[in-house]
């Protein structure tokens, strides 16, 4: 697996407009007042255009060092972050929505995929607030697949978005604050349309590159602020390259609130469009970031408030994904993880579920030169097992490999076990006078 925590660039006139611009400190990642620039800084479209040249690299170099090989890929390198945020602002409001007019039809707290709202009540509760017309809103729902059993779920609500989206008319919702109609589409611009339009096209030359290569891309998650616009994103691209194999993996991060609704909902819709789900599954790496925002900017924390719950959660989304792999045959996991416990707890289910090693629907990862002891017995034993190479300049390496060491709490009580596993098998070499050989 091949990553690239931060591309370098020779754009000319780059120094210039790196002293112009500051990094906003918001996109940083902080720890003791210190702000690392792990978020790719923007300076223009051509920037972005070398970073994906460095992600194509990335897939060669992936392609000729192993077959079956995954080459992963950020988000916040193709794209201006900024843009991200906004994207991610609009689904996170076009989503609370929708659990509003939930909850005023009586459905609150009921699981993501089990709430259903009436298209009655619905079209009636939007007339009301005036956000259209009656005559409006029934064609909202014409000669579209939407409601036609006479309810509307979560995706099919999304799926209304991206058709009302387009009209010329913005598109008003009420703040739940205020209780004024307002724009939801009032911050894009068309720089921001093109915008989107530009990474989409980005991503697409990625993904024909990983075709040609046999390479499978991994889209990073990032911080909870980017995520919704990056889910989206890789999802509109799953839908056009997974046809008939996984070729777009999503990450999901498990320190998250919402992970399992993610999870859920996106392998639902893969089952209705007929496309190969593809995942990668890590517990999260920003929490003390997420954690410190939300208390400035006054929300809810997105974590899960402790480690234990975090660890319940990766195994619900894993055991999910597993179920859907023996249901379906078009899904694919992988479990990058550090943690003994959960790559138990993978073998077990895969055994009980009937899952092969052979059947390579289920492969793990871990970082290059971290938790042998886990990488060497599951690939001895016929598992995929991959490991992890991030690169780049060793002061923007370091911070990263701190992050993946935060992300799995008892790291260094494992890195001493491992350091005790090393010992005691050079002292049987030693004795057995075969030291160089295994």
């Amino acid at each position: 697996v091949g990553h690239s925590p931060s591309p370098s660039s020779s754009t000319p006139g780059a120094e210039k407009r790196e002293k112009q611009y500051q990094a906003y400190q918001g996109f940083g990642d902080r720890y003791g007042g210190v702000t690392g620039a792990h978020t790719y800084f923007y300076a223009d479209e051509t920037k972005c255009d070398q970073h994906m040249e460095t992600f194509l690299h990335c897939i060669d170099a992936s392609s000729g060092s192993s077959e079956d090989g995954f080459a992963a890929i950020k988000l916040t390198a193709l794209a201006r972050p900024q843009f991200l945020v906004r994207f991610s602002e609009v689904l996170v409001k076009w989503r609370r929505f929708f659990h509003q007019m939930a909850a005023e039809q009586g459905q609150a707290g009921r699981a993501v995929l089990d709430t259903k709202l009436q298209v009655e009540k619905l079209q009636e509760a939007l007339a009301n607030l005036g956000i259209a017309s009656r005559t409006e809103l029934q064609q909202w729902f014409t000669g579209e697949n939407l409601g036609t059993s006479g309810t509307v779920d979560l995706l099919d609500w999304h799926s209304l978005f991206d058709s009302r989206s387009k009209l010329s008319r913005p598109l008003l919702i009420p703040n739940r604050k205020t209780g004024q109609l307002e724009p939801l589409l009032s911050r894009f611009s068309e720089e921001e349309e093109l915008q989107l339009k530009r990474v989409l096209q980005r991503m697409d030359v990625l993904a024909k590159r990983a075709v040609e290569k046999g390479v499978r891309l991994m889209v990073d998650a990032e911080q909870s602020y980017f995520q919704p616009a990056i889910s989206r994103l890789t999802v509109e691209t799953q839908r056009r390259f997974n046809g008939s194999q996984p070729l777009i993996y999503n990450t999901y991060q498990c320190y998250l609130k919402e992970a399992y609704n993610n999870v859920t909902g996106d392998v639902e819709l893969s089952r209705r469009e007929g496309w190969h789900f593809g995942t990668k599954l890590v517990r999260g790496a920003y929490m003390e970031q997420e954690r410190e925002r939300a208390a400035q900017m006054g929300y809810e924390d997105p974590i899960n408030p402790t480690y234990e719950k975090t660890n319940e959660m990766y195994h619900r989304c894993l055991d999910y994904v597993l179920e859907e792999i023996k249901r379906s045959r078009k899904a694919s996991v992988m479990v990058a993880s550090h943690n003994e416990d959960t790559v138990k707890f993978t073998l077990r289910r895969m055994m009980e579920l009937g899952i092969h090693p052979s059947d390579k629907k289920v492969c793990f990862g871990q970082l290059l030169g971290m938790c042998d002891q886990i990488t060497f017995p599951l690939g001895q034993a016929g598992f995929p097992v991959y490991k992890y190479v991030p690169y780049g300049p060793v002061n923007e390496v370091l911070p990263y490999l701190s992050r993946r060491a935060q992300e799995n709490r008892g790291f260094m009580q494992r890195a001493n076990r491992e350091r005790d596993l090393l010992w005691k098998e050079v002292k049987r070499r030693l004795l057995t006078g075969n030291l160089f050989r295994p």
